[in-house]
């Protein structure tokens, strides 16, 4: 994957002819959207040992192609880097997909290596700080039920008071190995009870959304070869000053790893502009074990300025025999 990131980058380079002290993009398209998220932190963990590292948590690049014909339609493209296990920093395709605008009436559709139904929703209405924290259903110790993308097909709908994502995937998500066995059915079912379902979530924006949302998968490669079928319940009320939200899962038909069910609620309280209390609490008990994977999370957060937030938080995760805390320092950029 660092070939396809470099390649990205030369293809870039060589397009880019410098003509009278301006540079010129060159495309098949009229227009060509750049973008970048950055995670960068530093960790101070107890969990035994004491530990201080810096991280570069995640780096996204992004690319959009706009289409001459409808510019609402557009093919993107979006590399990840990823810390493993060896300390290095590994490269993959996060997004590689076709956007084509209302296929159906208020529907567009993803086709390619696209949005699961869920964890993006969540992310950008319920839960803004992916930059300390994935959602309940993908935490690893929380629910690790799922992930953000995967190879498939995704029906997106809008309308003033719903909204949904239908979608057939591969289902082992989009770094994990997929043998074809079996896709998973996904989804999404939104009621937005304020009539807001067509409108971007933001702070500033006020909302009430009930979500029914889950997946079944048949003999999941990714969980031993057994099913992996969940659904989910959840609410979020968003106004200017605070946001509160509050979710509960069931895993009904699954291997025992990850059979069980959880809950996780949060809140977010804005003292002005620029500064924000959070917290949030995740519970997830195995079937299996009598035993909560439990994780408290609190902090505050400041708009440094448009494309930087820096964001303090103290973390506590695990159970009463193997628990582990950890303070958080965060700059989360976007470009």
């Amino acid at each position: 994957m660092k070939k396809v990131l470099l390649s990205t980058l030369a293809i870039v380079a060589l397009s880019t002819t410098a003509m009278a002290g301006e540079s010129v993009v060159k495309s098949h398209v009229p227009v060509l959207k750049f973008s970048g998220t950055h995670y960068l932190g530093f960790v101070n963990q107890s969990e035994g040992d004491l530990s201080n590292k810096f991280e570069t948590r995640r780096n996204y690049l992004q690319v959009k192609a706009y289409f001459k014909e409808n510019p609402k339609d557009y093919m993107r493209i979006t590399l990840d880097t990823h810390d493993n296990t060896d300390g290095q920093s590994d490269v993959r395709l996060k997004y590689a997909y076709l956007y084509l605008d209302n296929v159906l009436p208020n529907t567009g559709v993803e086709f390619g290596q696209a949005h699961r139904p869920w964890i993006d929703y969540e992310e950008h209405n319920a839960w803004n700080y992916r930059s300390i924290s994935k959602v309940l259903v993908e935490e690893k110790n929380a629910g690790h039920l799922t992930n953000s993308a995967d190879r498939g097909i995704n029906f997106k709908t809008k309308l003033v008071n719903f909204s949904s994502e239908l979608g057939l995937f591969n289902g082992e998500g989009y770094h994990d190995k997929e043998d074809g066995s079996n896709l998973s059915a996904e989804w999404r079912l939104t009621a937005h009870l304020l009539g807001t379902g067509k409108k971007k979530a933001k702070k500033s924006l006020k909302y009430a959304n009930v979500s029914f949302f889950g997946q079944q998968n048949k003999e999941s490669n990714k969980h031993q070869n057994e099913d992996l079928n969940w659904i989910g319940l959840h609410a979020v009320y968003n106004q200017p000053e605070f946001l509160v939200s509050a979710q509960y899962i069931d895993v009904s038909d699954a291997d025992p790893k990850y059979k069980g069910s959880g809950y996780s609620v949060n809140g977010e309280y804005r003292v002005d502009s620029k500064w924000n209390v959070i917290a949030r609490y995740d519970a997830f008990e195995l079937d299996t074990d009598s035993e909560e994977k439990k994780r408290a999370l609190a902090g505050v957060a400041y708009k440094y300025n448009h494309n930087v937030e820096l964001i303090a938080n103290y973390l506590k995760e695990g159970g009463a025999n193997d628990s582990q805390d950890a303070i958080m320092l965060t700059a989360a950029v976007e470009w």
